[in-house]
């Protein structure tokens, strides 16, 4: 059986050897900048993982990995624009790297190549699905970065929308990952569709977990600065829970905090946890994550192959959903 190392590995391999080397440079080495940031390519693995549920040698899913791989980094490029982000992975973004227009071609020619890569499966009577699969999510992430854009400026949003909200913009695409894995290793659509369902589960459980981290993580082990959601006055899942269970007093409290601008950065970020503290928001959001993880593992045991072969998959799961960092 193979471990998640090794299908890194074997992805890895792959990216490796096809790079974005060649002319115009100026359009094609911000792509190969972008790829090899790093980040925890849970996306092109989950693929291959699910591939390999049905069959021992993943060669054939490499392809449909990097497509996924290579369409997650498109919009981290648009994204980063859209955020005015300086940073990607604590190394300059490429629009800053580079300029803007580069930043929005080098974007447009990664979702083209996402498909020239879709196109070379072997699986012709399966591509139709294949493709509509991808097309799907790509919609939808594009329809929740919309959304996450309104939130900024909608002064009442529901929990039900945020959690439809990173449901598109973080988890559709590890369920197409999923569900194309499957697709390509001709397991039958009733297993497709758990596997969509799982990844859906999982990809929410998990940003929820960052929601989490990112208030109440371990600053040591986070690996990046607590409380930025809160700095940047974030609508997360913790903020709207507190919202919706606190007393007017304390309600009033939150909104106090959250708005006043006049407090030291640190100060205010302090005052902020320990009310969600107080709300019982850190336990509150892990219940709400375990409630979606549970989800996740019913899809995951309906799947109709040995549960040795399953247990990678458990084991992503746990190694994503109980992180510290």
């Amino acid at each position: 059986m193979q471990t998640l190392q090794d299908y890194q590995k074997r992805y890895l391999a792959y990216q490796a050897s096809h790079p974005f080397t060649r002319e115009p440079v100026g359009l094609y080495q911000p792509i190969d900048y972008i790829l090899n940031l790093g980040g925890k390519r849970m996306r092109p693995v989950a693929l291959l993982m699910a591939y390999g549920l049905y069959h021992d040698e993943i060669a054939p899913a490499l392809p449909a990995a990097y497509a996924i791989e290579i369409f997650h980094n498109f919009t981290l490029v648009h994204d980063d624009i859209i955020d005015h982000a300086p940073l990607r992975r604590k190394q300059p973004t490429v629009h800053e790297k580079w300029n803007l227009n580069t930043g929005i071609l080098s974007g447009d020619v990664m979702l083209v190549y996402a498909y020239e890569y879709l196109a070379q499966l072997p699986q012709i009577e399966r591509l139709p699905n294949i493709l509509s699969t991808f097309n799907k999510a790509a919609i939808e992430v594009c329809e929740g970065q919309q959304y996450d854009v309104n939130f900024e400026t909608q002064s009442i949003v529901e929990i039900d929308e945020y959690l439809h909200m990173i449901e598109l913009k973080t988890s559709v695409l590890l369920a197409a990952a999923m569900k194309i894995g499957a697709l390509v290793a001709e397991a039958s659509h009733e297993d497709a569709e758990h596997l969509y369902q799982f990844g859906r589960n999982i990809g929410i459980a998990f940003q929820l977990q960052d929601d989490y981290l990112d208030t109440f993580g371990d600053p040591d082990k986070f690996g990046k600065k607590v409380g930025g959601d809160i700095a940047q006055n974030k609508k997360t899942f913790l903020i709207l829970k507190a919202l919706e269970v606190a007393s007017t007093t304390m309600r009033n409290r939150l909104l106090e905090l959250m708005n006043d601008q006049t407090k030291v950065e640190e100060v205010r970020i302090a005052a902020i946890t320990q009310t969600l503290r107080e709300l019982n928001i850190d336990q509150l959001t892990k219940e709400k994550k375990n409630e979606y993880q549970q989800r996740a593992f019913e899809h995951l045991n309906a799947i109709s192959v040995s549960d040795e072969r399953k247990q990678i998959l458990r084991d992503l799961a746990d190694m994503l959903l109980d992180r510290e960092v």
